[in-house]
């Protein structure tokens, strides 16, 4: 039997020998594609290619490119599991020819892998080819029908014609697209599936797809030709990997058996003769689960509240979820990482080499998931059983609300759960309510900029573009505009962008941001308000109008002091970021930074807040390296050497074959293509100001450096020298010791304050006792009390029931402008009567639009609405009487 790495290395091999170059698999996040949450697809890396905005040094490529599909058009969620051909993560085997060879060579290489190299029986394959679309205006593709029967010799009855929905190929709702052409094979018992063909059948599947891109889907639904023809090819290696080790499950092969096995040991499960509904399924979706969240997080994801953050903790959580179907209460996930490092980490070294930072955030993850989980399954039963005993199917939106508001359900894990009740739930209502979180529009926002529909740039000269000289120098004195162009931003305004044959003006990149300054034409001065780079790099100008002559020379010039302040701040973000590895530990990898000219941002990977005593070792640290003048040499070298030397790369960036690095002394070593300063003396003082959590795993430190540096030194002297006036220190040196006086002196009048209060409440207790409410045989105390605490009123309520013998006593306060109660019930009553404080408490609390609860004889609640607290306290003597009734 043929093992997936055998596979996998085959594919590759064969079209290597035919002159393809074997590229690596994009990253999962995307990169320099806002229009995907993820990479879906093996031709997304060259998206900008078949746009014909971007090139590559090769004309034939193949790759096996890891691939997400969890929302969108190719949403593949809810089959997981439950299908054995669907999955979240999946890696797809694929052929490029861009403007090289074009249908022929496309079929007449995939009927010989298949059947040559792999032997996959003749009879058993079927073609489909495009049928054609009136509606577009395209015709049937029958140069493929005709090529199927002429390069190959598969039977012609074999060969399919289906319409746009089967047989046109689209990445999304606009973007390059063409005709296809797929390959199905027949895995009946007596080969009798032709008719099954695209019927959904799991007998005939699909195993690859041959894309013959040609058109470019615009925003308002028409195609137009693009510039050049290209062949772009799908092969799910999952499934071919079935077929060829004979299994009707995916997740039968050598690719998920290792991780089946894992989880039954942990679980203590048997896959093979476990219930197909509370161990299979729940096995498989763990099984592609993990491999999704593994590779995404290795990649640069992390689970978050927005964007693809928050598609990371839907999966995690859906996860989790059916990890607890298996029995599992406590963390599992993390252990799985280590099966996918040694599996595949040979083919995706990413995994191996973040397989720490991969297992601490998915721990993390599961960890506060954890803690509410089982109340949201404790709820979802309640509510189910609600509906059940009422004889409605529907869940309403506010309880799947509430249900990922509260316990961070989403909504597809509600879905889940009804639907294994044999309910639905009130979707359009949910999304209704989403809405009003404005927070949550934004993720959807920062995802839709059409590409399809690229502003066409005004050739000005002709020659190439964008050389960088701003390494050397802060001014190019003779540049030529090579193109110009104007975009409108979301408020309709111009936005308007330059191109230059060179230029010093550094563009936003790994954290720093793009330099201004001006563009001098002639007497006219033109503003560069930022300046950032394209798709395929160039380096694009935006700038406050369009010069009046284009074609005359330009005098570029960076604003100096704004660049050396900016070149001081990243300097410092390198140094900081080898003080946190120092003294945090080498887990510590950079998630993310803005280096700007007044301030440094600086993301990176810890699980827990830095405490303050390693917050000044680590800004004392940065600060020795300044003082020592430590030079920094940049210098050009190929990627392998500058590994070898141990140059840390920043993550989610992309390389050439010849990269620069930055080394400070013996301290620091980065890969990096922004600007620094030439001794680290120059960074001047360096003051952290701030540290926080910026993710689920991911912790941000702010920071200031040279003038800026400077400034909160003074305005910290200045605030000491004001405070030890105020407190009447002669001395700033006296401060502390004057403070330690006027708080001591502060706790000891409140100790007073408070013994008063207590007194005086607990000399309103008679009166308290005199209004008590008798009703059958026992006194109900329910009262407002001003100007307490609510360890006081636990005191008073304490001090009431020992005085009542038998009865019930609701104190009610304002404090801190809500609501407060605290609620006693004597213990005859607990027990013979079943009168509850934790049932009372949460009856009044919610009238004053609040909740509560405690154990039988003491609990406290609290509300919103303070107006309402006398008709809260009215409301316990009914509540008392329908006990005793009942």
């Amino acid at each position: 039997m043929r093992t997936s790495r055998a596979i996998r290395s085959e594919f590759l091999r064969f079209f290597e020998e035919r002159g393809h170059t074997i590229v690596p698999s994009a990253p999962l996040i995307p990169q320099n594609d806002p229009t995907l949450l993820f990479t879906n697809a093996g031709m997304n890396q060259f998206k900008d290619v078949f746009l014909g905005i971007g090139t590559r040094p090769y004309k034939r490529a193949a790759d096996t490119q890891k691939c997400v599909r969890v929302s969108g058009k190719h949403n593949d969620l809810e089959e997981v599991g439950y299908s054995h051909h669907h999955h979240t993560f999946f890696e797809m085997l694929g052929n490029w020819s861009f403007g090289d060879y074009f249908k022929k060579e496309a079929i007449a290489w995939a009927w010989e892998l298949l059947t040559e190299v792999w032997g996959l029986p003749k009879d058993r394959l079927y073609a489909t080819v495009f049928a054609g679309d009136e509606e577009d205006g395209v015709p049937p593709d029958e140069e493929a029908a005709e090529l199927w029967t002429s390069v190959t010799d598969m039977d012609p009855s074999h060969i399919l014609r289906f319409g746009k929905k089967d047989n046109f190929w689209e990445m999304g709702e606009t973007g390059p697209c063409g005709p296809c052409s797929e390959i199905h094979i027949d895995l009946t018992p007596d080969g009798s599936g032709g008719k099954l063909v695209n019927a959904g059948s799991p007998e005939v599947v699909e195993v690859w797809n041959l894309v013959f891109i040609q058109f470019n889907r615009r925003s308002d639904g028409k195609l137009e030709p693009l510039p050049a023809h290209h062949v772009d090819t799908g092969m799910g290696f999952e499934r071919i990997t079935a077929v060829l080790q004979g299994k009707r499950s995916n997740y039968d092969t050598d690719i998920f058996t290792p991780l089946i096995q894992r989880i039954e040991e942990l679980s203590g499960t048997d896959y093979e003769t476990g219930d197909e509904r509370s161990v299979r399924v729940p096995t498989r979706v763990i099984a592609d689960h993990i491999r999704m969240l593994a590779f995404t997080i290795a990649d640069g994801g992390l689970p978050g509240n927005e964007g693809r953050g928050y598609v990371i903790r839907r999966i995690l959580r859906r996860a989790v979820r059916y990890g607890r179907v298996l029995g599992f209460t406590d963390p599992f996930l993390f252990q799985l990482v280590p099966v996918l490092v040694e599996t595949m980490g040979d083919v995706f070294p990413e995994i191996a080499e973040r397989q720490e930072h991969v297992q601490r955030v998915i721990r993390a993850e599961e960890e506060s998931f954890g803690r509410t989980l089982d109340r949201g399954l404790e709820l979802f039963e309640e509510i189910a059983g609600r509906l059940e005993a009422s004889g409605e199917r529907t869940v309403p939106g506010e309880e799947a609300f509430r249900l990922y508001d509260t316990y961070g359900f989403p909504l597809d894990l509600t879905q889940l759960l009804a639907r294994e009740r044999g309910m639905t739930v009130d979707q359009e209502r949910f999304e209704e309510l989403m809405e009003q979180q404005r927070e949550r529009a934004r993720a959807a926002q920062r995802f839709q900029l059409d590409l399809s529909e690229v502003a066409r740039w005004q050739t000005v000269s002709e020659g190439p573009d964008s050389e960088f000289t701003g390494y050397e120098s802060l001014e190019e004195p003779e540049a030529q505009i090579r193109r110009a162009r104007v975009l409108r931003d979301a408020q309709g305004n111009p936005v308007y962008q330059l191109v230059l044959d060179r230029t010093p003006f550094y563009a936003e990149s790994g954290g720093q941001i793009g330099d201004q300054g001006t563009l001098e034409i002639g007497e006219e001065v033109v503003r560069v308000l930022d300046t950032q780079k394209d798709e395929d790099g160039t380096i694009v100008h935006i700038v406050d109008r369009l010069p009046e002559d284009l074609t005359a020379p330009v005098r570029a010039r960076v604003d100096a002091d704004r660049r050396r302040a900016t070149m001081r701040a990243h300097s410092a973000t390198h140094l900081l970021h080898a003080a946190l590895r120092k003294f945090l530990g080498d887990h510590v990898t950079q998630a993310g930074s803005l280096v700007a000219p007044d301030r440094l941002r600086f993301d990176f990977t810890h699980y827990e807040a830095v405490p303050q005593s390693a917050l000044e070792e680590i800004e004392a640290f940065v600060n020795e390296q300044v003082l020592a003048n430590l030079p920094v040499v940049v210098e050009w070298m190929p990627l392998d050497e500058a590994k070898r030397r141990g140059a840390m790369a920043l993550f989610g960036e992309k390389y050439g074959e010849i990269v620069r690095t930055v080394q400070m002394g013996e301290v620091s070593l980065e890969l990096c293509g922004g600007t620094h300063v030439s001794g680290t003396a120059e960074v001047g003082p360096f003051r952290l100001l701030r540290e926080g959590s910026s993710a689920s795993g991911v912790r941000r430190v702010e920071a200031v450096t040279g003038w800026g540096a400077y400034e909160t030194i003074r305005e910290a002297e200045r605030t000491l020298r004001e405070a030890a006036s105020v407190v009447g220190a002669r001395q700033r040196e006296e401060l502390i010791e004057r403070l330690e006086r006027l708080l001591a002196e502060l706790k000891s009048l409140e100790r007073e304050t408070a013994e008063l209060r207590r007194r005086a409440a607990m000399a309103s207790l008679d009166r308290y006792l005199s209004e008590a409410t008798a009703l059958n045989g026992l006194r109900i105390v329910a009262a407002s009390v001003e100007g307490v605490e609510r360890e006081e009123l636990i005191a008073m309520v304490d001090a009431l029931k020992q005085r009542l013998g038998s009865g019930v006593v609701v104190l009610g306060s304002v404090i801190g402008q809500k609501p407060a109660f605290v609620v006693g019930v004597t213990p005859d009553l607990v027990r013979e009567k079943g009168i509850r404080a934790g049932d009372l408490a949460k009856h009044v609390a919610s009238i004053t639009g609040g909740g509560g609860g405690g154990r039988p004889e003491l609990a406290q609640a609290g509300g919103r609405d303070p107006s309402k607290l006398r008709e809260a306290l009215d409301a316990v003597v009914p509540f008392v009487r329908q006990k005793l009734n009942a």
